[in-house]
């Protein structure tokens, strides 16, 4: 058994000034928020869709995801294109996000559990708690973000669009 630490690359992103953590394995691409197209009967959460050089991509809007409100639009305003295998399927979305950070490295001890904060809350989509230059970080779980419900109104919306 070697002793070498397992360290991966993050992409940071703020939401509501918290500052949020994805896999770059996850992550396809970073846009500047442009036009969303809306999608009738959707939940509140998903702002649209976007036309990715001929693809649909859903938009998800985490600050209402997170029940924090809309995300407004700023000059740093960004969508994070993620791809995530759900359910056997490849599924591709954007994440709206106040803005985008940079990338950093996180070795596998540098990322705490989640901390119990009641049953009632659903904290399924945060894979931990890191830390960087004394600052927290909430690293998400790309494949938990949706529930299976959510996810299969995000395919239909994919699906759908023109």
């Amino acid at each position: 058994m070697s002793d070498e630490k397992t360290i991966n690359q993050y992409l940071t992103f703020t939401v509501s000034d918290e500052v949020y953590a994805l896999n770059v394995l996850n992550v396809r691409e970073v846009l500047e928020f442009s036009q969303i197209s809306k999608v009738p009967r959707m939940p509140d959460f998903m702002r649209g869709i976007i036309n990715l050089r001929g693809s649909i991509v859903p938009v998800i809007d985490l600050k209402l995801k997170f029940d924090q409100g809309a995300t407004e639009k700023t000059i740093d305003t960004s969508v994070i294109v993620c791809e995530m295998v759900m359910e056997e399927e490849t599924v591709i979305m954007g994440l709206l996000t106040d803005s985008v950070k940079e990338v950093i490295d996180l070795d596998a001890n540098e990322i705490e559990p989640t901390p119990y904060v009641g049953a009632k809350i659903d904290t399924a989509f945060i894979q931990g708690m890191g830390k960087k230059d004394d600052e927290f970080l909430i690293v998400l779980n790309m494949e938990k973000i949706l529930t299976a419900n959510e996810l299969s109104m995000v395919s239909a919306a994919e699906e759908n669009g023109e």
